[in-house]
């Protein structure tokens, strides 16, 4: 993994090393602190920059087009009458491509080491994560361009992984609120302020490329900002779960991927 990653600056190819502890203890303070943590530079800028233009020409033909309408939770809500202020509706719009149309990429690779999920484990304070066997949502690569944004939402898993490969001209920024919502509270007053522009709390970071950024995903509002210019957006999402075989439903892949395999 040295050829694609930056094992010298963040050693996840030595766990229990104190170097590698270091790196974990750091990561852990950062997430209780700020609800996520980035290692900019994780991967090599040569091997995002090679990923991308590997991958582009495959949104163009072969990428699912994902475009919709929805509110912040993806549903109707039991408890909120449809025109409540949380559940104001917004559009995305991105260029998605799954794990089976990756052969051969770094990123397939990097979602395999079994070092990587070690180290992303710790850092959350799990015991151990698996990877899926879905063969599509594994690992998911998403491109916005010009005018393509990822609006308000919350997640299902309680963190999130992702890496970015390439950054746009302009605007796509991460715009996120840590811990909007609990699990005991859902907190729809203070989801309404924050869709109506009104949260001081409410964040905006922009990564570069190669970054590895982590947040609590499930309980954090968050969205990307639409892109400006000629040059796309592209991320990488990594999904690990706490129990081995997970998959999606087909209806979850077609829903997703607009294909059930």
């Amino acid at each position: 993994m040295h050829d694609s990653l930056d094992l010298d600056r963040y050693p996840l190819d030595r766990p229990g090393s104190a170097e590698w502890q270091a790196l974990v203890n750091r990561c852990r303070d950062d997430l209780a602190r700020t609800g996520m943590f980035n290692l900019e530079g994780l991967m090599r800028a040569e091997t995002a920059a090679s990923e991308t233009a590997a991958l582009l020409p495959r949104f163009a033909s072969d990428a699912f087009l994902h475009e919709r309408m929805h509110n912040i939770y993806f549903k109707p809500v039991a408890d909120l009458p449809p025109d409540h202020p949380a559940l104001r509706r917004f559009h995305t719009s991105n260029r998605t491509l799954c794990a089976d149309q990756l052969g051969g990429s770094a990123l397939l690779r990097l979602y395999d080491w079994p070092e990587f999920a070690r180290f992303l484990a710790a850092t959350m304070d799990k015991p151990v994560l698996y990877p899926m066997d879905d063969p599509l949502a594994r690992v998911n690569v998403m491109s916005y361009q010009q005018g393509q944004a990822l609006n308000w939402h919350f997640d299902r898993s309680e963190f999130t992984t992702t890496l970015l490969l390439q950054a746009p001209e302009a605007g796509g920024g991460f715009e996120y609120r840590t811990d909007l919502r609990s699990d005991a509270n859902p907190n729809y007053d203070g989801v309404a302020r924050l869709l109506a522009g009104d949260d001081p709390d409410a964040r905006t970071i922009t990564l570069s490329p190669g970054t590895l950024n982590v947040f609590r995903g499930r309980n954090t509002a968050h969205r990307v900002t639409p892109v400006e210019g000629a040059r796309a957006r592209v991320i990488a999402v990594f999904s690990y779960f706490e129990q081995p075989g997970v998959t999606f439903t087909e209806a979850e892949r077609t829903g997703f991927y607009g294909r059930a395999g």
